[in-house]
């Protein structure tokens, strides 16, 4: 029972005033802390309808800089958000480094609701458990403090709480359907939420339970476990974390220096080809918005390979109300200072919809590796964190086509050298091009182990030949026709 959970004994009175006097205190002075060394925290609280957490939210940021935190409160998912992952509308809301996010309900509710309502079987259930888990990790793996709470109070309370919102026409409209049912069916629901509280409660992010019959006590259950988490948070800030092994399947995949770069078309063949690829692509469109299929194409690359007239191909097949592409520069202050996935899952693709990014999350194992933007560590983690990432998109049911645009040094050099010549072209050459051909065989090192390690079953790559532009566009969309083909024919 989710009673089990709380062991803490309630102090009297006065030693409840001067804790709670004395954890406000601390609370007010780490907002400052926080903000100097960038510690992000995300605040989750959860629990019975009517058992108090809007109110509680008022309490605990009493003292708090109004700059320094957001508070939200997650309702239901609305129609654009359902047409996304499970998981984008929370990975949206994640805070920035040194800011503070309160979430009145979150995916606890939403997960709960639907089980109780059977609106998911057992197998999404354990998926989204799953997808759950990987996210707080996550998060905590980042450098981010994740504090979950749950509001326990008993069935005779909660209805004469109800009672008594009802009882005021002032706030009769917080208490809802939902609320009702639940307190009708509370054995039921708590049978839930205890599953719940077990699958999901880590060392890392851990659930408190909190005992919100009285209110003044449940404040103190919840600002003490607060800042003692936040104390030992900005003493951990800069500590590494351990490497997490692969576990998703993966496919054997050729070093870069192993692939026949001399295939060609004719400008006949090219031709014939593109217009009855393009005509097939655009069908094969159709028919994966009609049966709200995802798509997502991530482009990567040698500079100057031919990725803007790769996509220009792809994109032209394709009705412009159903697509964006999507070109990935060096992170804005805002986006750096999340989690480095958070900028992806803000630009994920609704169902039935087509995604194609210039340049992708892989930045973070390659220019960010090599031009030392961020440390050994978090380039190593975010290996097992892409592929989890990738797998969430799997499972979302998209299908995830990741090209890298290949060309030989000599190939390189000289449309650098024609860029450069040309006047009509130069905007497309820049000094930081040169630098990084400088780096050619350290990024070629770093491309191999990216592919090698994050070519899985879900979400392989294609490494396309393109010292030929025309073979490759050719190549590009008959991989894309052939994925889509495939998934069309799945989901009939």
């Amino acid at each position: 029972m989710i009673e089990n959970y709380n062991a803490l004994i309630k102090p009297g009175e006065e030693e409840l005033e001067k804790r709670l006097e004395k954890a406000h205190r601390r609370l007010f002075a780490q907002q400052m802390e926080i903000k100097e060394k960038g510690l992000p925290v995300l605040v989750l609280f959860e629990g019975w309808g009517a058992a108090g957490k809007g109110t509680m939210l008022g309490k605990v940021i009493r003292n708090l800089d109004p700059r320094f935190f957001t508070a939200v409160s997650m309702h239901a998912p609305s129609e654009d958000e359902k047409r996304k992952p499970f998981l984008c509308r929370y990975f949206s809301q994640i805070p920035e480094a040194g800011r503070f996010l309160f979430m009145d309900s979150g995916w606890m509710s939403e997960v709960v609701h639907d089980v109780l309502q059977d609106r998911i079987s057992t197998k999404v259930y354990r998926e989204r458990i799953s997808s759950i888990r990987r996210f707080e990790r996550s998060l905590t793996d980042n450098g981010y403090l994740v504090l979950k709470f749950f509001f326990q109070i008993s069935k005779k309370e909660q209805k004469k709480r109800l009672d008594a919102l009802l009882a005021n026409k002032d706030t009769a409209w917080q208490v809802d359907d939902y609320d009702l049912w639940e307190n009708r069916h509370y054995d039921k629901c708590e049978k839930v939420f205890d599953v719940f509280l077990e699958d999901t409660s880590t060392s890392t992010s851990p659930w408190y339970v909190v005992d919100a019959q009285s209110r003044k006590w449940a404040q103190l259950q919840i600002m003490e476990p607060l800042v003692a988490g936040i104390d030992m948070a900005l003493k951990n800030h800069a500590l590494t974390v351990p490497l997490i092994q692969n576990t998703f399947p993966l496919l054997p995949m050729p070093k870069l220096v192993d692939i026949d770069l001399d295939k060609t078309i004719t400008l006949e063949d090219y031709n014939v080809e593109l217009r009855q690829l393009q005509s097939r692509l655009r069908e094969l469109h159709n028919q994966a918005y009609r049966r709200k299929i995802p798509v997502i194409i991530a482009y990567e690359g040698w500079d100057a390979a031919g990725k803007g007239g790769n996509i220009k191909r792809l994109t032209s097949a394709l009705d412009p109300r159903g697509y964006e592409v999507i070109p990935i520069a060096s992170p804005k202050p805002h986006e750096k200072s999340r989690h480095f996935l958070w900028r992806f899952w803000t630009r994920l693709p609704k169902t039935g919809h087509f995604a194609i990014f210039d340049r992708t999350w892989y930045g973070r194992v390659m220019v960010e590796r090599l031009e030392g933007f961020c440390s050994e560590n978090d380039w190593q983690c975010a290996y097992n964190e892409i592929n989890e990432f990738e797998k969430e998109l799997s499972d979302w049911g998209a299908v995830i086509i990741k090209f890298w645009v290949h060309i030989d040094s000599d190939t390189q050099l000289a449309r650098f050298t024609e860029r450069q010549n040309n006047p009509e072209k130069q905007w497309k050459i820049t000094d930081e091009d040169w630098r990084n051909r400088e780096k050619r065989d350290l990024y070629e090192n770093a491309v191999n182990e990216m592919i090698a390690k994050t070519s899985t079953t879900y979400a392989p790559w294609h490494i396309l030949e393109s010292n030929d532009k025309h073979y490759a566009r050719i190549r590009a969309l008959q991989i894309v026709t052939g994925a889509l083909e495939t998934a069309v024919n799945e989901r009939k």
